[in-house]
């Protein structure tokens, strides 16, 4: 006898929509995403789309329009809640373009709950798209099947961060010039956290204070080796959630 097919197919397409969804809405898709439902993947009027709207969940939709610009779609049933996603903020001094992309692109799979460019006396990037970082953000969630994408912060002064830190959130900074191992930190502290790493040069001397002297703060280290920036974040991100996010089960 042969094996039911799986449904949702694993091969349905995933997009991530503006409006909250619900059991028979009807969705219009244009733009990009109309692009790369009907030319790129050929849907046709019957078959599956996943929705996400980053507010209930994942949805299963059915396809009932193809035109030229837009798909229409039926939403049919919800298949999962929006998953839980660990206290965690990732702050980060913007990098070269690809490598900043790529920060915030494993910064999403990994479940980082909010991205915060930070602008550091040595950074040599002074500006985020933040258009760019939000559709970067879309396509890793889409990608990994996630059903929550991180929230981007505005680029902040590290001055300005530090002023208005929240008093119960722990800030772990990653500092060159030594500090507590990184794992059994994050375990201890637990959540709410944030990791902030500086740009390549590293923080200045007047930085490296102004941060230990907030109450929040935690130096910690990323091991014995010269990490690049993009690679401390990825990094810190991911020990994290080994330790103190969702990852221990």
């Amino acid at each position: 006898m042969p094996a039911t097919p799986a449904w949702p197919p694993k091969s349905a397409p995933r997009l991530f929509v503006a409006p909250p969804l619900g059991e028979g809405a009807s969705v219009t898709i244009d733009g990009n995403g109309a692009h790369y439902l009907g030319t790129v993947m050929r849907v046709k009027p019957g078959d599956t789309v996943i929705l996400n709207d980053d507010a209930t969940g994942e949805w299963a939709a059915e396809v009932t329009e193809t035109a030229k610009r837009h798909v229409t779609l039926t939403v049919t049933r919800q298949l999962r809640p929006r998953e839980h996603v660990p206290d965690l903020w990732l702050c980060v001094a913007p990098v070269k373009k690809a490598h900043f992309d790529m920060v915030v692109e494993k910064a999403t799979e990994l479940g980082v709950a909010r991205i915060v460019p930070v602008l550091t006396r040595r950074s040599v990037v002074d500006k985020v798209n933040a258009e760019r970082m939000r559709s970067i953000m879309i396509e890793a969630a889409e990608q990994c099947a996630r059903t929550a994408l991180p929230e981007m912060g505005e680029l902040v002064p590290l001055a300005k961060l530090l002023k208005d830190w929240p008093a119960e959130r722990t800030l772990f900074h990653a500092d060159e010039a030594g500090g507590q191992p990184a794992l059994p930190s994050f375990a201890t502290a637990g959540a709410p956290a944030a990791i902030l790493i500086g740009p390549e040069g590293g923080f200045d001397d007047a930085e490296r204070a102004a941060i230990a002297a907030i109450p929040q703060a935690r130096a910690i280290t990323l091991g014995p080796r010269i990490l690049r920036a993009e690679t401390a974040a990825i990094s810190a991100a991911a020990l994290w959630m080994a330790a103190a996010g969702d990852w221990g089960g």
